[in-house]
């Protein structure tokens, strides 16, 4: 385990625990079985099914992020992470298996840093094709609050542009 690496997460994340631990193990993982390298610009791509800690650990590891658009945020709920190279086409999807004993969460993270990758992970093919590479948008302004938005988060609603905000105000939002 490479524990400079480890403990540049931890910075980042604010504290240690067993879901920083998960995407940790996780990323080492696709880095191992997919050579991968921190990722500049958008040549690696996550996609993450959770929004927990170890997304945090994905971001310093492998280099990817919302901001650059190569870091994906998929609702699933699932403990589950796909790496994608854009270079090679490689992919791998990295899913938690249960844990077998009841453990304290000290003891959870040992066991995830510490255990063969495949005794902590299902090592699958994702069930979806490699995401396209991150889109620009036209700003559009609110004719309600006047805020900037991407013109695909817009919403027409009586002939006015409306942002997401202000288009729930007219809906309810549901």
């Amino acid at each position: 385990m490479n524990k400079e690496l480890w403990n540049k997460c931890i910075q980042f994340h604010g504290h240690e625990c067993p879901g920083l631990a998960i995407g940790f193990k996780a990323c080492q993982a696709a880095v191992e079985k997919m050579n991968l390298k921190f990722s500049s610009d958008e040549e690696v791509v996550c996609v993450t099914e959770n929004d927990a800690c170890g997304v945090d650990a994905v971001q310093v590891v492998t280099g990817c992020t919302l901001g650059k658009g190569n870091l994906i945020y998929r609702d699933t709920g699932k403990m589950a992470f796909s790496f994608f190279n854009r270079e090679n086409g490689d992919s791998i999807r990295v899913i938690l298996k249960q844990f077998k004993n009841e453990m304290s969460r000290e003891e959870k993270e040992k066991y995830i840093l510490e255990s063969p990758v495949d005794e902590v992970f299902e090592i699958k093919k994702p069930k979806f094709e490699m995401p396209k590479t991150a889109r620009l948008f036209n700003t559009v302004i609110c004719d309600k609050c006047g805020e900037g938005v991407p013109e695909h988060k817009i919403r027409l609603n009586e002939g006015k542009k409306l942002c997401l905000d202000c288009f729930d105000e007219y809906t309810r939002g549901w």
